[in-house]
């Protein structure tokens, strides 16, 4: 019996719908849908909890992999609420998971936690470090939630964990920092390094999920388009240019931009979008899963979801913003819009 966290709306939602069918040769007994009200999908069990509230226990019971995907990424959460919803809900699965003799949890993070680094090697190995991010980034709640895994483990010998590390998400209706990167008048870029593009679709996510629940994959695994895509292949299909600064420029403006509560962009985040983070998913591979969709496939999608709405560093435009920026020179527009709105920002802040 497979039970699914989230499994109204999203990525359980979506995972739910493809474990009604057989995934290989291996199809579930049974599955069973958590969330805090039910939804309009037939062929499940709908067991109503709360997963930030100790009661989860009493919902778990005759459960033999539970797929916790009820976290909260998006960007008009303010970190400092995000961060105390994945951590209570992490901690919340797993110790109700261990208590009612739930063998097996997965849980899912992002491979935003090896870092993204110009002297990374392309692709990274799934067994490399994590980076310590101790910031109110969403890297930081990824790195605390595999923190908490690795406890749960040694605390509950009998209860395995899975982690399941997705390259940047795309999918219809995402609103992310990846999103809005490409909603930019133009791609930023850092002068002397060469960004190599990764993705992974929600529907691969999920069909990676259900092979994992299904066939009983263990340990940490990543999902993700196979290879990746160069910057100019990049530019080619997405039809823009780019405007390069120093990497001194890049993350001052946007420690500031930050700091000010401008811009939901960290610095370790705008680093994933410059410095390549490319991984080799050897391990589901070897397990005999592959993904759907190769990174063209994602990036033509991500175009065509776009909201049209102009952004900058994870930050949506003004009108005058965006006028500013479309008619001097990129880089410098971006400084200048991100030195002005932070002073201004700050001057209000100080008359409060």
């Amino acid at each position: 019996m497979v039970a699914v966290t989230g499994a109204a709306s999203g990525v359980g939602r979506l995972l739910v719908q493809r474990l009604t069918e057989p995934i290989g040769s291996v199809a579930a007994r049974e599955i069973v849908a958590i969330d805090d009200g039910f939804s309009d999908l037939p062929g499940v069990t709908w067991r109503i909890a709360d997963v930030c509230d100790p009661a989860l226990v009493s919902r778990l019971d005759g459960i033999d992999v539970l797929v916790h995907t009820a976290d909260d990424r998006s960007l008009d959460t303010k970190p400092a609420k995000r961060r105390q919803h994945n951590i209570r809900a992490a901690q919340t699965v797993l110790t109700a998971a261990a208590a009612s003799g739930v063998p097996r949890v997965i849980l899912v993070t992002g491979t935003m936690v090896y870092g993204a680094a110009p002297d990374n090697p392309v692709p990274l190995p799934e067994d490399a470090p994590r980076v310590s991010d101790n910031s109110a980034a969403l890297t930081g709640d990824l790195a605390e939630i595999e923190a908490l895994a690795e406890r749960a483990h040694r605390a509950h010998p009998s209860l395995s964990v899975t982690v399941v590390r997705p390259a940047p998400l795309v999918g219809p209706g995402l609103d992310t920092l990846l999103s809005r990167h490409f909603s930019a008048p133009r791609l930023l870029t850092v002068k002397g390094n060469e960004q190599r593009w990764q993705f992974c679709h929600v529907d691969d996510l999920a069909s990676a999920l259900g092979f994992c629940a299904l066939h009983g994959v263990d340990g940490v695994v990543t999902v993700a388009c196979e290879g990746s895509l160069a910057q100019e292949e990049v530019e080619e299909i997405a039809g823009m240019k780019s405007f390069e600064v120093t990497a001194n420029l890049a993350f001052g403006a946007i420690r500031r931009l930050h700091q000010a509560k401008i811009t939901p962009a960290a610095e370790g985040e705008l680093k994933h979008l410059v410095y390549p983070c490319v991984v080799d998913c050897a391990a589901l591979r070897e397990a005999g899963w592959k993904p759907l969709y190769d990174n063209r496939d994602v990036l033509t999608a991500l175009l065509e979801s776009r909201s049209g709405k102009p952004a900058l560093v994870g930050r949506e435009l003004g009108a005058k913003e965006v006028t500013i920026t479309a008619a001097g020179a990129a880089g410098a527009a971006a400084a200048a819009i991100g030195t002005a709105a932070a002073i201004r920002h700050l001057r209000r802040r100080g008359r409060s």
